[in-house]
């Protein structure tokens, strides 16, 4: 990616050291809708289905998580922070993500947001209670929108170490010894989906619960065809939120590529991920700093294979922010850490991709030998 140099007199915006080197051009898509059915407040869980809940709760709390609720066909994963749960697994036949469930601002989104979509509000099994609006979004992902009854108290938290800065002495007469302990989750930060219909699937988000892009991706010389990846935040007006909360890129797949959970610092990433090693679970990638939303980061792989992101330091934009626009490669996913990994990318050659690429150039979707081509040419870039 060529530099600019940036004229350090001008006013300042959003693609002048802030996230993206370049703005929109004329008649690109504005990352936003004007008259959205309702405007998400967050993303509040993510629903899986598991053979085996023991040891996906093993897993669970080495990962850092607590323990919401556990019965024979449930277990509800949970951060520090107060709120509502991060994750559920339901006891299933085989190992799937069903789907995002994401949070409304307010119970009277539930009622406008059924009558839009010709849905029902429900009440929903969380612990505390609560009430949601199931919806499928174009790639055929069951989403939910959700209002609990009861919040989850919090709970006790991993400090941040103290550190010194050249001449701020802060800390004296002490060491550093951070205890090799699981990351301790505070709270679930994104979700990462893939989707053979790009261009629909993004407008439903952006229409149905008004979330707006912080940063478009596009392929090499492909830039006239559209974006192939938005980085999508909830809109919440001169109120400073997570860079993204549903990351969505174009692919031969659908569904799940990963999901993001806070914790307090470098260190809880860092002592973290060594007691995972200790623990024979398979790093990913990582550690890093991304580029977009520039958050510290780590990566992992669970027993079943998704894979978890520990993530701290991430990027706050209010509404006032207008997308920014990127060439998509791979070099271009972190600031510094180790060369991204074939296993991050989902690169590693299978009969089973292989099958995915061909059934979805044979489909009627957005994915084309062209577009296919970019992508290919984009992760070893």
């Amino acid at each position: 990616m060529s530099h600019t140099p940036v004229n350090r007199s001008a006013p300042q915006t959003a693609h002048q050291d802030l996230h993206s080197e370049q703005g929109a051009l004329r008649g690109e898509h504005p990352g936003r809708s004007r008259n959205p059915v309702i405007k998400v407040a967050d993303l509040a869980w993510l629903e899986f289905e598991k053979p085996d809940l023991d040891r996906a709760e093993v897993f669970a709390r080495d990962f850092g998580f607590a323990i919401a609720a556990r019965t024979e066909g449930e277990l509800w994963l949970r951060g520090t922070f107060a709120g509502s749960p991060c994750m559920v697994i339901r006891r299933g036949l085989a190992s799937r993500f069903i789907g995002p469930a994401f949070r409304a601002a307010e119970r009277a989104d539930l009622d406008r947001l059924a009558r839009a979509t010709g849905s029902t509000v429900q009440d929903i099994g969380v612990p505390g209670g609560g009430q949601s609006v199931a919806l499928l979004d174009p790639s055929g992902l069951p989403v939910r929108v959700v209002q609990c009854a009861e919040q989850l108290p919090a709970l006790p938290e991993q400090k941040p170490l103290i550190l010194n800065f050249g001449t701020d002495h802060r800390r004296t007469n002490a060491t550093q010894r951070p205890p090799r302990e699981p990351s301790r989750i505070q709270r679930l930060g994104h979700v990462v989906l893939e989707t053979r219909v790009f261009a629909r699937t993004l407008d439903w988000y952006l229409d149905t619960l008004g979330m707006i892009v912080s940063d478009f991706l596009f392929l090499d010389g492909q830039r006239g065809r559209g974006p192939t990846m938005a980085f999508i935040r909830c809109d919440q007006g001169s109120v400073a939120v997570d860079h993204h909360t549903l990351a969505l890129h174009l692919g031969p797949g659908t569904g799940y590529v990963h999901s993001a959970y806070q914790v307090t610092d470098l260190d809880a990433i860092a002592a973290g991920g060594e007691y995972l090693a200790e623990r024979g679970y398979k790093r990913s990638w990582g550690i890093g700093r991304h580029i977009q939303g520039s958050q510290l980061f780590d990566y992992w792989r669970d027993p079943d294979r998704f894979m978890l992101e520990h993530f701290a330091d991430g990027d706050l934009f209010s509404c006032d922010l207008e997308p920014g626009w990127a060439p998509m490669s791979a070099s271009g996913l972190a600031q510094w850490g180790p060369p991204v990994t074939r296993d991050f990318l989902g690169a590693n050659p299978s009969p089973a991709k292989l099958r995915e690429v061909m059934a979805a150039l044979r489909d009627d979707n957005e994915l084309d030998p062209a577009r296919l081509l970019g992508l290919m040419k984009a992760m070893s870039s």
